[in-house]
Order: structure tokens, then sequence, then C-alpha cells
């Protein structure tokens, strides 16, 4: 359990990027600034990390008020005399614990290397609603959100089967309005922007040095315009367009173009598959038409392999879950047994890995709680309806995907006044890098494009490879790109770009 900790606070020093040629907009978002700084006390939590409770204003607009708690998680630079200051991290979502995936994922080499970690601590939290900082709960036990979810509609495969979709979406949505409570009305990133802000001056940086990935590149890309005199450096990782992800008249993931990503994801890792060879299990003979003839089976009826019927969108959902080129040869052997199943051939194994555990915590209702404040979506289920017709002819096996995944919007019971909406061109005190792989299915490339384009100034570089971010998109060659901007807050060189370390089948 995270428990509340008393100890003497570390001193952290900040250390500003070299000045821009332009000076930074003037712009500072007041009511910050107007807000307490937090006292942290931080005690050793295990492993090296140490921990605290970071206590903020639940509405910034009555910052003597409602105050929440913040869990938040350090581990600290491993080389003190030589340490620049705190490099904040948010690991994306938006739903999952910041203070969790430091723990597991902070000292993965490639997102985080030894030389990195020397010259910053490393800090992460859990943003206002998910896991333990105040977090959205839309049911009164565990065991009756677990029974809810366990029974959720997938996507729909068809028009037939939306009204039930749309039902439930509704239904969840009425759900968070009467079990959350007030935090469904100040959930907006702007709010975590502000959030983030206090955080940095309760570690004492002078300037925000920050790395965001998938969701945290909105998170800071807003940070950036609420704060701009206050960067030092920002890494985007995996990043996204800003501005069609908080307006739009089309579903959230239709207008990031996130179906088109996961197609072109796809055909990467049938390529991949075919230059593999035998070390790629779903190799033989023709991937491409294997998949399209599995595909066409289940569409008929659902496929059974080891006593479990899987259905065509279940299929699907396992075919688009790419953000990870580790699990690339587990769903290779997955749909190798599905072809074999759908062939009548005897099947081998599914491994486990192809349909993880999810922990049981709130990061459903945590996403649904921080998109729907961000995000305008179309209210009417018919035009859902509509888009999804048309993108599955546009984008086959993928297009429906892209369509349903923030549908409990359109019913949402609570709007936050303070999102944020732009502008997003605010000249910063150092510029931003952002990272991309060429072939993301969650953050497309051209969405990293087009949100460098928003920002005052950024440079995108490009990592030649498949999947979500280079937190699992491993690159020696990103990493040091990275840790070079955040040790001197300069961009690296336009046209640089980034090899991935090794084949997802080697």
């Amino acid at each position: 359990m995270f428990a509340v900790l008393l100890g003497v606070g570390a001193l952290v020093i900040g250390s500003p990027g070299p000045a821009t040629a332009t000076p930074p907009d003037p712009y500072l978002d007041q009511l910050a600034e107007a807000a307490h700084t937090p006292a942290l006390s931080w005690e050793n939590c295990s492993d090296g990390f140490f921990c605290t409770w970071a206590q903020v204003p639940l509405d910034y607009h009555r910052t003597e008020d409602a105050q929440i708690e913040l869990a938040v998680i350090k581990l600290p630079a491993t080389d003190p005399d030589r340490r620049i200051g705190t490099l904040f991290v948010n690991f994306g979502g938006p739903g999952p614990s910041g203070v969790d995936r430091l723990r597991e994922r902070a000292r993965w080499p490639w997102l985080f290397s030894e030389e990195l970690r020397a010259r910053f601590d490393l800090v992460s939290w859990d943003p206002r609603s998910v896991s333990r900082s105040a977090a959205t709960s839309c049911f009164p036990s565990p065991d009756e959100q677990s029974e809810y979810f366990a029974t959720f509609p997938g996507t729909p495969t068809d028009a037939g089967d939306e009204p039930e979709f749309f039902a439930r979406s509704a239904d969840i949505a009425a759900r968070c309005g009467e079990h959350a409570g007030p935090i469904l009305a100040h959930a907006s990133t702007a709010n975590t922007a502000r959030d983030l802000e206090l955080l940095r001056r309760a570690v004492g940086d002078d300037a925000l040095t920050y790395h965001g990935i998938s969701y945290g590149t909105q998170l800071g890309a807003v940070y950036a315009n609420m704060f701009p005199g206050r960067v030092r450096a920002m890494a985007f990782d995996g990043s996204m367009d800003f501005a069609g992800n908080v307006d739009g008249d089309l579903p959230l993931d239709t207008r990031q173009g996130v179906a088109d990503a996961m197609a072109e994801t796809f055909e990467t890792f049938l390529r991949d598959c075919v230059a593999a060879g035998p070390r790629c299990a779903f190799a033989a003979g023709d991937p491409k038409l294997k998949w399209i003839a599995l595909a066409g089976r289940a569409r008929i009826a659902p496929i059974v392999v080891d006593g479990e019927s899987l259905t065509y969108q279940q299929i699907v959902t396992a075919a688009g879950s790419l953000a990870r080129p580790e699990f690339y040869p587990d769903l290779a052997v997955l749909l190798q047994k599905l072809f074999d199943a759908s062939t009548g051939l005897p099947p081998a194994l599914v491994p486990d890995a192809v349909f993880p555990e999810e922990p049981n915590d709130n990061r459903v209702e945590a996403f649904y709680s921080i998109q729907c404040a961000d995000s305008t979506v179309p209210t009417d289920p018919a035009v859902y309806s509509r888009v999804a017709a048309t993108e599955d002819l546009r984008v086959p096996w993928f297009g429906r995907t892209a369509v349903f995944n923030a549908t409990p919007c359109a019913f949402w019971p609570a709007t936050d006044a303070d999102r944020y909406t732009g502008p997003w061109n605010r000249r910063t005190a150092a510029p931003i890098l952002v990272l991309n792989s060429r072939f993301d299915p969650a953050t497309p490339l051209h969405g990293a494009y087009a949100g460098a384009a928003q920002l005052a100034d950024a440079r995108v570089v490009v990592v030649e490879g498949a999947g979500h971010s280079t937190m699992y998109v491993a690159s020696t060659c990103a990493e040091r790109v990275k840790r070079d901007y955040l040790f001197t807050g300069d961009l690296p060189a336009e046209g640089v770009g980034c090899g991935i370390d090794r084949s997802p089948f080697d």
C-alpha cells in the first residue's frame, strides 16, 4: 500500500537550458501561480525509490477549499555531484498509474540509460483521477467493477451490434456520474498541467525538464502553452495532433488517423514476419493471404482454439495490438493457431502474453474522466454508425476499431470548464524534441508532425521501426538523441533519424 510518508525532502537544484534567440511568451497561468506550493516529505519505499504525497487544490479557482493528494515517486540520480535536476515523466494513457510505471520501467536501459539516470532524479506521479490520486470510481465495489467490465461488449462488428454498445456506453457514463463525485468536473489535462507546475516548484527546479509518452505529449503541450517561460527541456515520445485531440466533428481516434496507423503497422508486422522466415510462426505460405482467409472465416462464425471461442472482433483486436514489438512473436503464434483452426489443421498453443491480464484498477474510468473532460466528440450515435460504415470499407479490419474507443464521452455527465483548447504556439523558453516511430499504431507519424507544427519550436526525429513510442521500440540511438537534448536543451540537427536495436523476430 502507498503509505503516508514522513521524512526530509531532498534539495533539488534546477538547471535551466540555454536561452533561445527569441524570448519566450510571457503568458503564465495565474490559477496555478496563486496556489500554494506543496511540501514534499520523501521516504524510502523500497528498491531505491522514494515516495511522497503532494497536496493540490481540487479546483484551482478555489485554491483554499477542497484539496486532493497526488501520489508521487522518485528514483534519485545515481551521480549526485553531476545531477542536473528532476526529469518528470508521464507514461501516457491516460489512465495507468505513473507510480507503478516508474517502478516497472525506470531501469529499462533503452528508455532511461545509466548516463541519463546519473544526471536526473526520475519522478512520476498518479495524475488526478488516476489510481491513488483522487481516483475516479464508478462502482460501489471492486467486485462490481470487475463483473461489469467482464461483460462489457467489444467494438461492434457490424451495425447490428451497435445499439447494445451505445446503451452500455451511456450506462458507464451514468454510473460515473452517480459514483465518481466532484473529480469529474476537474479532471482535465489543464488541471493536471497545473499540478505538474506545483510539483516542479515543490522539488525546487527553476524550470521543467519533462519526458511525455503518448498521452503524456498532450500533457506536455498543454503545460508548454500554459507555462511557456518555465520550460527547460521537453521530450515528446509517440506524439499527437494536439488540436485534433481536443476538438473535431469525428470520433476521437478516427480524426487522429489511428485506423490507418494500425493497418500500416500490421502490414509492417507481416513484412517483418516474412523476412524472419521460420523465426516467425506465421511466415509459412503468404501471411497476408492467410490473414484474409482467417479474418473472413471469423466473420462467418467464431473460431474455437483451446476450447475458447474467439470472435471476429476479438481476433481483429489481437491483430491490432501492435504497440509492443516484443509480443509480435506471440501474435504470430496466435495467428497461425487461428489459421490452422479455421482450416481444420491441429493448432499450437496460444502464449499467455497475447492476452495479458490487466490489474484490477481504475484505468478505464480514469481514461474516460480525463479524455471526456478534454475532448469534444459527436453526441449523436448515428454519427458513429455512419462513420463506422465508411471506415469499415475504407480501412479493412481496423476501420471500425478507431470509431468507438471514446463513445462514453458522447454521454458524459460532467464538463470541466478549465479544459485547454489552445493556443498551441506560445513560444517556449526552450525548443521541444519530438520522437515518433515510423509505424506507430496508436500515435501515427502524421499526427506527430501535425502536433510539432502547432508548437512554436519543435523538431521531429523519426525512429525507423514499428510499435508505440521508444518506450516499447528499443532504440539506443533515440535514447542518446533524447539524452543529449535533455542534458543541453539543444535539438539535434535537421534530418537526424534513428534505427532500432533489433527486429521483433530476432
